[in-house]
């Protein structure tokens, strides 16, 4: 688990093909490596990943294919700048919101413009996830928890404060900018939960719908 606040900037130093899926090198910056052990997990651009050996000021980390295919870590290249994040412990502050590192799916910057000293950004997410996304809610892009200011279908806007700007690798999203995303934990769950006994069959109903939450007794 993570909080979505970002600790360092670090930098793919090394990419390496292994039989359809990568092993990545990450070179991280800031981010102290003293308490860090073998397995011990790493958030990368909001996706957790193990580290399987420590170099020195970085760590190499395997990435599955289920991951490539969920993620943006298939397109980075040697020298690209990741968000990086420790996971939490019992005495971790958590000043953002409760993070898995289970990217749900790859978004899309579709517009950037200046409102003041911060910058608003309009993310397109995939369609199948619009139904999670509310406003003034958390979600997570590229492993920063940040608050949905304004939702407008699949699309929402995020207001970006210069310091946030300067700690992670935001500053750099252009128009067309692909970012990984993770939406609110309770949102997951509590779609499941509502199809009660239905989700159990092997093809549950479709999300959940006016009809489920009338049988379930919250409309009358």
């Amino acid at each position: 688990m993570f909080t979505g606040i970002i600790q360092s900037v670090g930098t793919i130093s090394g990419m390496e093909s292994r039989g359809g899926d990568l092993r990545l090198e990450v070179q991280v910056g800031k981010l102290p490596l003293a308490d860090v052990q073998l397995g011990d997990s790493i958030a990368t651009n909001g996706v957790c990943l193990t580290v399987i050996e420590l170099t020195g000021n970085g760590y190499k980390a395997d990435v599955s294919r289920e991951t490539l295919a969920l993620s943006t870590l298939s397109e980075l290249k040697p020298g690209a700048a990741v968000n990086l994040e420790k996971a939490l412990t019992l005495n971790t502050p958590l000043g953002g919101h409760l993070v898995s590192g289970h990217v749900d799916g790859v978004g899309r910057i579709v517009q950037r413009q200046d409102d003041a000293r911060s910058i608003r950004f309009t993310v397109e997410a995939p369609a199948q996830l619009a139904r999670y996304i509310a406003h003034k809610g958390s979600i997570c892009v590229d492993g920063a928890s940040l608050t949905v200011n304004a939702v407008n279908g699949a699309q929402f806007e995020l207001n970006i404060v210069p310091h946030t700007l300067q700690e992670t690798i935001m500053a750099g999203y252009q128009a067309g900018t692909r970012v990984n995303l993770e939406v609110d934990l309770v949102a997951r769950y509590l779609e499941r939960l509502l199809l009660g006994e239905k989700a159990a069959e092997s093809k549950p109903a479709a999300g959940v719908t006016m009809e489920l939450l009338a049988q379930q007794g919250f409309l009358k």
